[in-house]
């Protein structure tokens, strides 16, 4: 076994693209990162990037790649996204807005690209070494020595380092440790729901539709929602669109993916169910076949930290993707951190540092978790629920009436930094007034708008100010 003592300041497992977001920013401050990847090097072999759902990038995503100078960058390779685009089974659509106008909307991107551009930035900067292939084998919290396995040479390096990071998400080898060892507290709760991703192809060459060469209008998130299940479609810079289909895992009142056992049934599936989807894949029973079913989780941990040593990202807060923040959570962790060590006396006392960054990001970590449930429920349902619409069209009257100074949750969420549990307790009073104000009501020429904006005067917008908003 190779014993070494890294003679890097920090190591960081884990190489996604907070792992790499939080070497470059580490680098940025003078400080040599090692960072060890269980992976290959993405950028020399085609491998899946993690999660494969397409990352919708959003304003708290833009604050950590701003923070390492690479904002307009990353936004250069995303398409826009103003609005759910809404399909309804009987084929009608309906395009709901995000946001105030277009200067308001989350951007779709290729989770590979994204985390393929931050690697070669941190390795740019000469203080940070990425070691691939690299599986953490085993750790002693007490001495920051962990035990890594080469998969491709087979052997073991004992490697000891000062302060200890681990971004190696949801199924975190170093959570599982920090457990093991600490009676640190983590609870794993799985979605009963998984997924298929699918590609609807950009239009033949030579052949122009309405949209350019993509077959369906792509600055939107195009939603099918069915009550239990639904699919969504995000437009790709290529032309293509990476589509999911969510479903119940096991048999049961609602159609399932234990139910699609044979060509037959899937194209009858989607016949019924997604029929404008169908003419736009042609191979679509192939891709099924061969897409595996993936599996979602919510993890919580209490505590993240173990003297020099914290989780990072989704190792301790790993979310299911339906509010499109779980990068972006991650990456407001590495704002978070950088704040806290931009004000910190030098030497820094790590302990003491990744326990403050631990206690200010828990509550909101867990809000974002509660939040992304709730809005799994809202995407495949409740967006073609007239109640639903009732509620944004007088969101809409409300943010004309108060000036801007009304938010919904989804824009506290995606268009603001204010803390996502502000947004959750936020979203709780907004509910509130809103039920009452639409009780019994079909139509908004029937709500007593006055009435809502004087309980939202009341009730909300104090709550804002209070978080500058």
């Amino acid at each position: 076994m190779l014993e070494r003592i890294s003679s890097a300041d920090v190591a960081v497992v884990g190489a996604g693209p907070v792992g790499s977001l939080l070497a470059l920013a580490l680098a940025q401050r003078g400080m040599t990162v090692e960072v060890f990847e269980r992976r290959h090097d993405m950028r020399k072999h085609a491998i899946a990037a993690g999660r494969s759902i397409n990352l919708a990038v959003s304003t708290r995503g833009l604050a950590g790649l701003k923070l390492v100078g690479l904002e307009q960058a990353v936004l250069d390779q995303t398409v826009p996204m103003y609005g759910r685009f809404l399909h309804a089974q009987d084929g009608a659509t309906r395009l709901l807005r995000y946001g105030r106008d277009d200067s308001e909307h989350i951007s779709s991107m290729s989770r590979g690209g994204l985390n393929q551009l931050l690697m070669t930035e941190a390795e740019a900067t000469g203080r940070v070494k990425l070691h691939f292939r690299q599986r953490l084998q085993s750790v002693d919290l007490s001495k920051q020595a962990m035990t890594f396995h080469d998969e491709d040479e087979g052997t073991l390096q004992h490697v000891t380092a000062p302060v200890i990071l681990g971004t190696d998400g949801s199924a975190s080898a170093l959570r599982t440790a920090l457990v093991a060892q600490t009676g640190a507290q983590v609870s794993e709760a799985l979605l009963s729901a998984g997924y298929k991703e699918l590609t609807m192809p950009a239009l033949p060459a030579g052949q122009h539709g309405e949209h350019g060469h993509f077959a369906m209008y792509p600055k939107a998130l195009h939603i099918w929602p069915r009550g239990r299940f639904m699919l969504i479609a995000l437009a790709n810079p290529d032309g293509t669109f990476t589509c999911t289909l969510f479903l119940p895992h096991a048999a049961g009142p609602d159609p399932s993916f234990a139910d699609l056992t044979d060509d037959a049934a899937v194209l009858a599936f989607f016949t019924r169910w997604f029929g404008d989807f169908v003419p736009l894949v042609p191979d679509l029973l192939a891709q099924f076949r061969q897409a595996p079913v993936g599996h979602m989780v919510t993890v919580k941990t209490w505590p993240w930290t173990a003297g020099p040593v914290a989780l990072c990202g989704d190792a301790a807060h790993a979310i299911v993707p339906f509010f499109g923040q779980g990068m972006n959570a991650g990456f407001e962790d590495v704002t978070a951190l950088m704040a806290l060590l931009d004000c910190a006396p030098k030497p820094y006392d790590w302990s003491a540092l990744l326990a403050e960054f631990a206690a200010l990001r828990k509550p909101n970590t867990d809000a974002i978790a509660d939040l992304a449930v709730e809005n799994f429920v809202e995407m495949r349902d409740k967006v073609a629920d007239p109640t639903f619409l009732l509620h944004r069209a007088v969101e809409a009257e409300l943010d004309k009436r108060l000036a801007g100074t009304y938010r919904s949750r989804y824009q506290l969420v995606t268009f603001t930094r204010v803390p996502y549990r502000v947004a959750l307790e936020a979203g709780a009073i907004q509910l509130q007034v809103l039920t009452e104000v639409c009780a019994g009501k079909q139509s908004l020429d029937e709500v007593d708008l006055a009435r809502a904006e004087a309980l939202m005067r009341a009730q909300l917008l104090p709550y804002l100010a209070r978080y500058g908003v």
